[in-house]
């Protein structure tokens, strides 16, 4: 094989284009008309566009897709993660084509693919389970039928979703009133991003961590667990931050998912690179949660401390060959060294709700040092559209220990700077200070590690851990160096202060721009404003009927991230866009009088 295309965009493009160049591979890009400047269609040999429209939707477009493959020769296809990744139908048409899918078989994309299909799997092989539906829900009474038998807190996941789209948690303090919004709203987020709604309901174990199995599995009947990742530090079921291996675990947890991700994968006729999720309770139990079959944004962390090129082994797995150690001799799972930390870059707005923020970014300078690598999708001056995922890079941090990578990591963020965008490094910066993620017991164990999938949502407070405003780590700074008394001192000075122009909407201010203060202004009643630039999904309430302060009115989405609107006092509705329309940060959606 001489030439892959590459069916993505960002970060994870960028690094199939670099790993094929590694391997003597003609790489191919694609890109949208959004995307035309994009840091992939450089880094890749050559990059094709995608005609249509602008949006996600034209990285789903398998015909175009498949007609540049053939117009350039490609050989073999790379789907990346995300987009087209677990879409057993394109696999099918790559196949039909005459060219080498880079991942699983369809069939097996069908089976784990169904989270349903993958649950009676795990059953079948012995993996432990949370009680839950094992058929597809018909509506959602039957879901709140299954809260009522079992107890809220309960999971609705939409059977075809992923990234934490179109997964849902209704708590005690949610009520069972909230079971039907919830199962709508993940069905809803699945269909727009996968094209299935069909969901079902697991009874949610509380505070739990998130822990995962890297597989790599070859036509030769090996199946290697590469490493295990924690990855619990998650906003709205988003991952954040992930670790290497996962810390924390007693010897029976480790073997119980090294095992059962391995049964699963061997039962399934597993080829490729996946990963195997489970969660752990805080009562010790596991649960497996689902397969994705595909590469995951977080495999950096366990390249660093396996010494095995993940995307490097997909290739070779599809041209048929053995996975590489195992072709030199050695044990089947390699070995861990070392302890390394991944952070997510995104353009998110941490002082506001981790609302998405595109934009054009500015400045992008990454740190440097021992133990860290960056991968990312942008440079300084790249645009950021509203139409794809919000993450711009990732930084990965290793260590010799735990302890170590989590100070080189401390200084690696602080060196970190993105401007012109929001983005979530001052979650980062706080995050590896925060006790509940730094907090380790004399005896190794967790001690008082308190991190799990929704402490984020539920108990992280912006600024705490570094004792600051979080707003001001968004204003953008020029430094200067002063000598005082033969020592060097470096001070930021904020950029207005020495002359820039900094427009009140810009990326580091959280303020509205004049025309949207204006616009709000001129509206009767207390307006319902946009939390970011997006897309207005559905109108919870008429138009004319009477509101409750707090009570939701709209849904929002963008950066494929769905946000809640709530009303802002007591009166009645009028709306001003409808479902469908583009919303900028700060519009005015309606008012209430």
């Amino acid at each position: 094989m001489t030439t892959v295309l590459i069916a993505n965009r960002g970060e994870i493009a960028v690094r199939i284009a670099r790993a094929a160049r590694d391997l003597g591979i003609r790489s191919v890009a694609v890109y949208s008309s959004a995307d035309a400047d994009a840091l992939h269609t450089r880094v890749a040999d050559e990059a094709w566009a995608l005609k249509g429209t602008t949006g996600a939707q034209t990285y789903m477009n398998i015909p175009a897709l498949l007609d540049i493959a053939a117009r350039v020769g490609a050989d073999c296809v790379h789907p990346g993660y995300g987009f087209l990744s677990e879409n057993a139908d394109f696999a099918r048409a790559v196949a039909d084509a005459g060219m080498t899918w880079i991942g699983p078989t369809p069939e097996t994309i069908d089976t784990l693919g169904d989270k349903m299909a993958a649950r009676q799997l795990a059953e079948s092989v012995g993996a432990p389970l949370a009680p839950g539906t094992s058929e597809p829900l018909q509506s959602w009474e039957e879901a709140h039928a299954f809260a009522e038998e079992h107890g809220l807190p309960v999971v609705i996941k939409a059977a075809f979703g992923g990234g934490g789209r179109g997964l849902k948690i209704v708590t005690r303090e949610d009520g069972l009133d909230a079971v039907e919004d919830a199962f709508l709203s993940a069905g809803r987020e699945a269909g727009e991003a996968f094209g299935r709604t069909e969901c079902f309901v697991e009874k949610f174990l509380e505070t739990p961590r998130h822990v995962e199995a890297q597989v790599l599995a070859d036509t030769h009947g090996h199946v290697s667990v590469v490493g295990l990742r924690d990855c619990s530090t998650q906003r709205r079921f988003q991952k954040l931050v992930e670790e290497a291996p996962a810390p924390f675990l007693t010897t029976g947890q480790r073997e119980q998912i090294t095992e059962g991700a391995r049964s699963i994968c061997a039962a399934a006729g597993y080829v490729g690179a996946g990963t195997v999720e489970f969660i752990v309770a805080a009562d010790g139990t596991v649960s497996f949660l689902e397969v994705n079959t595909r590469v995951q944004v977080e495999h950096p962390v366990t390249e660093v401390t396996s010494g095995v090129d993940i995307v490097a082994e997909q290739f070779r797995i599809a041209f048929g060959e053995e996975l590489s150690w195992i072709a030199a001799g050695e044990p089947l799972d390699p070995a861990s060294s070392g302890h390394a930390i991944e952070f997510r870059i995104n353009a998110e707005d941490v002082a506001n709700g981790f609302v998405p923020c595109p934009g054009t970014v500015t400045e992008f300078r990454v740190p440097t040092g021992p133990g860290i690598r960056v991968d990312a999708g942008v440079v300084s001056g790249s645009t950021i559209p509203g139409f794809y995922d919000s993450m711009l890079g990732k930084l990965i941090v290793w260590g010799p220990t735990r302890d170590v990578a989590l100070r080189r990591a401390r200084a690696a963020l602080d060196e970190f700077v993105i401007t012109g965008v929001r983005t979530v490094l001052p979650f980062h910066r706080d995050h590896v200070r925060a006790p509940e993620f730094t907090a380790v017991a004399s005896d190794g164990s967790a001690g008082e590690f308190g991190v799990y999938t929704d402490w984020v949502d539920s108990h992280y407070v912006p600024g705490a851990a570094t004792g600051g405003d979080i707003e001001d780590a968004y204003i953008e700074r020029t430094e200067i160096s002063v000598e005082i008394d033969g020592r060097l001192h470096r001070v930021g000075i904020p950029a207005g202060v020495l002359g820039s122009v900094v427009s009140g909407a810009g990326a580091g201010s959280a303020a509205p721009a004049a025309s949207e203060a204006s616009a709000a202004s001129a509206v009767s009643g207390t307006p319902v404003t946009s939390p970011f630039d997006g897309t207005v999904v559905e109108w919870k309430v008429d138009d004319g009927a009477q509101v409750s302060k707090g009570d939701t009115v709209v849904a929002i989405e963008a950066m494929k991230m769905e946000r809640a609107v709530t009303a802002p006092a007591d009166g009645v509705l009028h709306i001003t866009l409808n479902a469908g329309d583009h919303a900028a940060r700060g519009a005015v959606l309606g008012a209430v009088e």
